[in-house]
């Protein structure tokens, strides 16, 4: 019975806490979060009380008064990757523009080899050639 007396504040005080911790700032009332925090901490029994009966916004269900229209636009609910069209948006659009680099990679190379062989019917020297050069 005993423990009881001890267990029941500490538990109070945990779940306030992380209670409190977890609560957004726009859903404190009265105070900022840090001064719940503190009063928490130091009034072992009676911080945890207050917090959970004036410390925190309280919506409830059945009374019409839970998130409003805009919150509840913003929960998404979880999507797999092969479902999400935005995913698979990135995908392709990573695909394209490798695809374009690779391309302009070929394009560079096949520059290079025309320059080269231009070089080559212009000079008459190259690496295949065998005639010496003339000074």
């Amino acid at each position: 019975m005993r423990a009881l007396l001890f267990i029941v504040p500490l538990a109070l005080t945990i779940y306030a806490f992380i209670d409190c911790l977890n609560t957004s700032e726009e859903d404190t009332r009265h105070l900022p979060k840090i001064a719940w925090v503190f009063i928490i901490l130091l009034f072992w029994i009676v911080g945890p009380v207050v917090w959970l009966f004036a410390g925190k916004a309280r919506r409830n269900a059945a009374t019409g008064t839970g998130p409003s229209s805009w919150q509840r636009g913003r929960r998404q609910q979880w999507v797999a990757p092969d479902d999400n069209p935005d995913f698979l948006k990135s995908l392709k659009d990573d695909k394209d523009a490798r695809k374009a680099e690779a391309e302009a990679e070929s394009r560079k190379a096949e520059k290079a080899e025309a320059e080269e062989e231009l070089k080559r019917r212009d000079g008459g020297t190259g690496p295949d050639d065998k005639t010496p050069p003339t000074s």
